[in-house]
């Protein structure tokens, strides 16, 4: 019982120190777990996956197994820096690496990537292979634009015309889309799509938002095809701006969504009657979108959100003060061309939406954003 309470002190004291202290794959924080055949510290949801590679790696909790001198020892002489100069040391710039918030085949495959492949090693071209394949195909599940079906499409990505092209069959000559590395983003949506695997495809068709909705049943293909349009927008946007730094590109590759979610919307005299949406708030573009629902092709409509010092404001507005609607925490976006009115369901939304439309308008806009502001009120 002694040596029990001994090593897990040991082990309580080595995750406490820089590098250990956050989880070896996905950054959360205090993990209480580790594989003693790796020699890193992992939280709990990143051991469940390391327990599915048992030829490699092998977990135990720090607090409540029971670990052997030589396991801490070994624990002691590696943790988490030492590892990651090992699997971690030649990770592409473009490549994603999962976050604690990110979906688990995201996770997964990072941790696949490392251990199980052992692709950032150094012993082999793995990376230069797969990444940087060129044409890069893949057959996906592609949700129909006006129905719910999901038929196989074939995509084939291209860093010599910097292009994602899809195909209705396999002996098409003609593409069903071209789509530029300009305006491409992809996002892995699996609860809105409804697949683990689940990836969202966004680019811009005749100044609309277009979404593909994808999925592939293999974790790994569909997590490879990710990165290898990481791997050519990359490359596209360091061909754009030639003077710019990686370090300067890279958040760019990625577009995240700050915020989505129902709302409901009145029109423009305040006097029609609200209807169910659903929006999305992009900070990077200051777009908020809305649809009929999360699956839609193309939105119905797009808000340009700018800063205060050009007439753009918004605030908590009373129930009292609009009419009908089901919901009653409303919100109010003014803009320089109209007022919009908003209504969520709870409260807690309420205040994230406010938080997120308050957050667009402090960024300073760029000269892009300024084009982009005229593009759509050109548009209306």
């Amino acid at each position: 019982m002694a040596s029990l309470d001994r090593n897990n002190k040991i082990l309580l004291d080595l995750v406490q120190q820089p590098g250990n202290n956050l989880c070896a794959d996905c950054g959360a924080p205090e993990p209480d777990w580790a594989s003693y055949t790796l020699g890193i510290f992992v939280c709990l949801n990143c051991s469940g996956m390391h327990r599915n590679l048992p030829s490699v790696s092998k977990v135990k909790s720090i607090r409540l197994d029971l670990w052997e001198d030589s396991l801490v020892e070994f624990m002691r002489e590696r943790g988490n820096s030492a590892a990651k100069a090992i699997f971690e040391k030649y990770v592409p710039a473009f490549f994603y690496r999962p976050q604690q918030t990110d979906c688990v085949v995201l996770k997964d495959q990072w941790i696949r990537a490392k251990y199980e492949r052992r692709e950032f090693t150094g012993e082999n071209n793995y990376v230069q292979q797969v990444y940087n394949a060129d044409p890069f195909e893949s057959t996906l599940w592609k949700k129909g634009k006006d129905n719910k079906q999901f038929l196989k499409r074939i995509f084939v990505l291209s860093q010599k015309d910097f292009t994602l092209k899809y195909f209705i069959k396999e002996d098409s000559k003609v593409p069903k889309a071209v789509i530029s590395m300009n305006d491409l983003n992809a996002v892995f949506q699996p609860e809105k799509i409804g697949h683990s695997q689940g990836l969202q495809i966004t680019y811009l068709h005749d100044e609309r938002t277009r979404n593909l909705f994808v999925y592939h049943e293999n974790g790994q293909v569909i997590v490879s095809l990710f990165n290898a349009i990481r791997a050519t927008r990359l490359l596209y946007l360091q061909k754009k701006n030639p003077t710019l730094r990686d370090d300067d590109l890279i958040p760019q590759i990625t577009r995240h969504c700050l915020k989505e979610g129902y709302m409901e919307k009145t029109g423009p005299t305040q006097r029609e009657p609200f209807k169910k949406r659903w929006f999305t708030l992009c900070s990077r573009n200051r777009k908020l979108l809305y649809y009929k629902t999360p699956l839609d092709a193309t939105e119905l409509g797009a808000v340009f959100i700018g800063t205060e010092s050009h007439s753009y404001s918004v605030s908590e507005s009373s129930s009292k003060s609009v009419r009908g609607g089901r919901w009653h925490c409303g919100i109010t976006l003014q803009t320089p061309d109209r007022q919009f009115v908003f209504m969520c369901e709870q409260e807690q939304e309420q205040r994230d939406w406010l938080e997120a439309f308050r957050k667009v308008i402090a960024q300073p806009m760029t000269p892009q954003d300024y084009a982009n502001e005229a593009n759509l009120r050109r548009g209306k």
